[in-house]
């Protein structure tokens, strides 16, 4: 089914810039007109008609014009119009606030741990907040490498030293964290954080982990995300049960980037209908739309919880 959809919607996508536009009527929203000059990808322009199919409005689209709208990839990273930021700057925004807040931090650090991908933005923070503690993290021992992050080593030393005094004595021992972080901000991607943040949750008990979804943008199943319990993340909680029941999903960053580009079209008809409101519920949330004024999406931080995401479904 999801095949022959997709057949569908490329030829329809060749028909539309062949002949400029094409458009689509529906009697129960026959007053909501949508009228589009886009530039995008093959992959984006196949998601854009999709979504205004399913819509069933009036539209006329052409993706072959001159000084057309240009929806940049990746989409999650561009700062697409009518929005202030991108969708990952502002949750860098959002983590940032929670992570590195001044208050209530009873003189505990922050530790970030990033890979070679994402050096630049933690070379930014180390910049901004020079106090904090930076590790740069591979594939090569990462055991070991974590142990001595949180000085883990250090813990297993001591008991080896202690039960080597009496090999008669049975000693349970629990290796213990360091004890003057307070948070853990991780910079990585789903390849290496599937693996370096179940370590770190062994370890780091009563320390609290913070991530944007990059860390799981490229997991093909929400499931997934049980390996990131725990971790708050700039994302209500009724984004992920839109994708919950899909089956057969490429990644959950492409299933991001329809909510986003479904949120854009939104924010069109709104815009060319004259249809403002004060509150509106896009697929990310609910935000305030005023004309003139860019668009700050509202993303309230949520810890991943996969009892409360499967019940909720």
């Amino acid at each position: 089914m999801k095949s022959s959809l997709t057949l569908i919607l490329s030829c329809l996508i060749m028909f539309i810039v062949s002949c400029s536009s094409i458009p689509v009527q529906n009697q129960n929203k026959s007053n909501i007109k949508l009228k589009l000059n886009i530039d995008a990808s093959n992959k984006n322009k196949e998601i854009i008609i999709e979504s205004l199919l399913k819509d069933n409005i009036q539209f006329s689209i052409n993706f072959d014009t001159n000084n057309s709208y240009l929806l940049k990839d990746p989409v999650l990273d561009s700062n697409m119009k009518y929005f202030c930021k991108s969708f990952t700057d502002e949750q860098q925004d959002i983590i940032e606030s929670a992570v590195f807040n001044t208050e209530n931090r009873d003189n505990k650090r922050t530790i970030i741990i990033y890979s070679d991908k994402y050096l630049d933005y933690a070379l930014s923070l180390k910049n901004k907040y020079p106090k904090e503690l930076y590790y740069l993290l591979s594939n090569k021992d990462l055991e070991k490498s974590i142990q001595e992050i949180l000085d883990i080593n250090l813990s297993i030393n001591r008991y080896s030293k202690i039960s080597n005094l009496d090999k008669m004595i049975e000693i349970q021992h629990t290796p213990r964290a360091r004890k003057d972080i307070s948070k853990i901000y991780f910079l990585l991607d789903y390849g290496l954080g599937k693996t370096i943040v179940p370590i770190f949750r062994n370890y780091a008990l009563g320390i609290s982990f913070y991530s944007t979804s990059e860390l799981f943008h490229d997991a093909a199943d929400i499931k997934n995300l049980a390996d990131f319990e725990d971790t708050f993340i700039p994302l209500p909680l009724e984004i992920f049960q839109k994708i919950i029941d899909k089956s057969d999903i490429k990644n959950i960053q492409n299933e991001f980037e329809i909510l986003i580009i479904n949120d854009f079209l939104e924010i069109e008809k709104i815009y060319q209908n004259n249809l403002y409101k004060r509150n509106i519920l896009l697929e990310t949330g609910y935000t305030k739309i005023q004309k003139n004024k860019c668009i700050n999406r509202d993303l309230p931080i949520w810890k991943i919880n996969m009892n409360s995401l499967i019940l909720q479904t």
